[in-house]
């Protein structure tokens, strides 16, 4: 089974793709943590990609795409994979879907998880990421996943990990600007989930309202899923 997941920042979409890698226990692929990777590393590709991040812009193509690619065909992702974080525009959409179809490798399942921009806004600002594992849920605002205290210091709910805050989650600006990204129906990212919506065929799109509790959205989601 070979998912594709989107959604705002803030929407919970990397939540949602580590429940779903749980229960199916498939590979989930968030393109953000390919960047850290890259950019803790120190590698060529990363020093690139971290001077976009850091303003709040889109990684290139050429760039993103080389990295993306060659995660797909690694030898964990056979079994199946979510995707999180990628595409983020409508011609990186149509480039990803003609390099699968070249590759004969099938995609399944779309889920957009839909979520209105103030409140997603919100969400943001008050996210902390786990040092161990970026799909560990932390989150200041909401009871359910909020960090535990361990020795006098705020640490996550799962692992006990550190926790740190990405300096775009606290930028008004950048959260702006990565929305604008998002929201755009020409040529941003819900330009890439309607061409997901277009092409029919064996792909089945699922939208699913992304305000309510992250087990109300999760059950949803599920009786999707085949």
């Amino acid at each position: 089974m070979n998912i594709l997941v989107f959604g705002p920042n803030g929407s919970g979409k990397g939540t949602q793709g580590a429940i779903i890698q749980k229960k199916y226990n498939f590979s989930h692929i968030e393109s953000g943590a390919i960047f850290r990777l890259n950019i803790g590393g120190g590698t060529e590709l990363g020093k690139q990609a971290k001077e976009y991040i850091d303003r709040g812009d889109l990684v290139p193509d050429d760039i993103t795409i080389p990295m993306i690619l060659d995660r797909l065909k690694e030898d964990d992702c056979k079994g199946g994979w979510i995707l999180d974080g990628f595409p983020r525009n409508k011609v990186q959409a149509e480039t990803l879907a003609k390099a699968l179809q070249d590759e004969g490798i099938n995609l399944d399942y779309v889920i957009e998880i839909t979520l209105k921009r103030e409140i997603a806004k919100l969400r943001i600002t008050g996210r902390r990421l786990c040092v161990n594992d970026n799909n560990h849920p932390n989150h200041i605002a909401f009871e359910a996943i909020k960090p535990v205290e361990k020795d006098g210091q705020i640490v996550c709910r799962v692992c006990g990990g550190e926790l740190k805050t990405r300096p775009d989650d606290q930028d008004d600006a950048a959260i702006d600007k990565r929305h604008d990204i998002y929201y755009d129906e020409d040529t941003g990212t819900m330009a890439a989930v309607n061409f997901f919506k277009s092409l029919g065929g064996a792909t089945k799109v699922i939208t699913v309202d992304g305000e309510p509790s992250i087990d109300t959205v999760s059950e949803a989601i599920m009786k999707e899923l085949i």
